[in-house]
């Protein structure tokens, strides 16, 4: 019995699990559901809005950048120039005026001997000689100056010393000078001088002389030998030297927009001086270059009248202005120094090129339609043709301001 109460106790029941089949179709159909297709169509709304934008701000961009380039050719002509010119020194009315540049120069050349000669060089030197009296005093040539230093000297000219003034200054004249003898002690810095035939006549304290500067030269000794073909063409060396420096020298002074033609030029030279040494012989050659100077606009506007008639006075230069050929054909009888009118030919063959009114057409050409730009350029004469580039490239019309429209004049150099 207890036995049995006890299995009866610890008895376990048995649970069965009935599988029951779910019913989907008592779902409520309201019940929201994931749908794919939703999803896609979103993404690519989103897409193409994007790309909209992105090409909007491309366009937006470029239009904030956008520029014109404008390359233009000016008219221009060739002429043939054979034509007389006349011009006044430093003019102020419509005449063509000119200036003068004037620079004094030295060359040297050392020349190789061709052997040893004795060589005698009297000194020289200039001397005023000054009149106290009351009447003119000739002298002639060869008259004989004794200096302060001793030593005797002669006038190489005939000459006439004037009278005292009315004031009491005396009456002066100056003449060139060289010693009895050959040497250097002849040299010297300024002395006085007395004339040696008045000794015994009041005359000789009278009438009286003082060097101008010192009297130098003086030579007796060997000196090298240098033949007359050397120094001949190391003179025509030097000449062409000094011609060519002075004028270089002139033309990098000149302010812009002037010129010098380099056959509008005069080189008046020195007689060359040998200074001879134990080796050789140095030849040096001093001169002053003369020029005449030109404005280049006034010049060119001068030829361009003189080549067009009925020329409008419209803005034009010549860029071959240099190359045409000058020839001075007379000035007003004096030296070149003080020419104050001159007339001169012109030969060659200037280009002349018309200027164009950039600044004006830029004003026209901003914010204009770019099928407009041809019947823009017919109002300018001096256009031949031009090249335009607009950025970007779709765009029809020409930027609003200025500053983004750019000009590039192929004028000749």
């Amino acid at each position: 019995m207890t036995k049995n109460l006890i299995q009866d106790m610890v008895k376990q029941k048995k649970v069965v699990i009935k599988k029951e089949k779910i019913d989907f179709s008592s779902i409520n159909n309201d019940m929201p559901i994931k749908d794919e297709s939703i999803g896609k169509n979103n993404r690519s709304k989103l897409w193409i809005v994007a790309i909209i934008s992105i090409i909007f701000l491309i366009f937006a961009i470029s239009f904030l950048f956008s520029r014109a380039d404008i390359t233009i050719n000016p008219t221009e002509k060739d002429f043939n120039l054979d034509s007389s010119f006349s011009a006044t020194k430093e003019s102020t009315n419509d005449s063509l005026s000119f200036n003068m540049v004037i620079l004094s120069g030295e060359e040297s050349k050392i020349l190789t001997a061709n052997g040893i000669q004795d060589t005698l060089v009297n000194a020289k030197g200039k001397v005023v000689i000054y009149n106290t009296m009351p009447k003119d005093q000739p002298l002639l040539i060869d008259t004989r100056l004794e200096g302060s230093n001793g030593k005797m000297y002669k006038t190489d000219k005939a000459t006439i010393v004037p009278s005292v003034l009315k004031d009491g200054t005396p009456g002066q004249v100056e003449v060139g000078i060289y010693a009895t003898e050959a040497g250097v002690e002849y040299n010297s810095t300024p002395l006085d001088f007395k004339i040696f035939g008045f000794k015994s006549s009041p005359k000789y304290t009278k009438i009286y002389g003082r060097s101008n500067g010192d009297i130098s030269g003086g030579f007796k000794g060997q000196t090298p030998i240098v033949s007359d073909t050397d120094k001949t063409s190391a003179s025509s060396d030097l000449k062409t030297n000094l011609q060519t420096k002075l004028f270089k020298q002139a033309t990098d002074q000149l302010p812009d927009g002037f010129m010098i033609f380099k056959d509008g030029i005069l080189l008046n030279t020195e007689p060359e001086t040998l200074v001879t040494s134990d080796n050789g012989a140095t030849l040096s050659l001093k001169g002053t270059l003369y020029g005449f100077v030109f404005k280049k606009e006034n010049l060119a506007n001068k030829i361009t009248k003189n080549l067009i008639p009925d020329f409008d006075d419209s803005s034009i230069y010549i860029p071959n202005i240099n190359d045409l050929t000058f020839s001075l054909t007379s000035n007003d009888g004096t030296s070149y120094g003080d020419a104050e009118n001159i007339t001169f030919t012109l030969t060659g063959k200037p280009k002349i090129v018309w200027m164009v009114d950039t600044e004006n057409l830029l004003q026209n050409l901003a914010g204009s339609n770019k099928v407009d730009f041809n019947n823009i350029l017919s109002k300018y004469p001096n256009i031949t043709s031009a090249d335009l580039s607009l950025k970007p490239a779709w765009k029809s019309s020409f930027p609003e301001k200025i500053k983004d429209i750019h000009i590039n004049t192929n004028y000749p150099k």
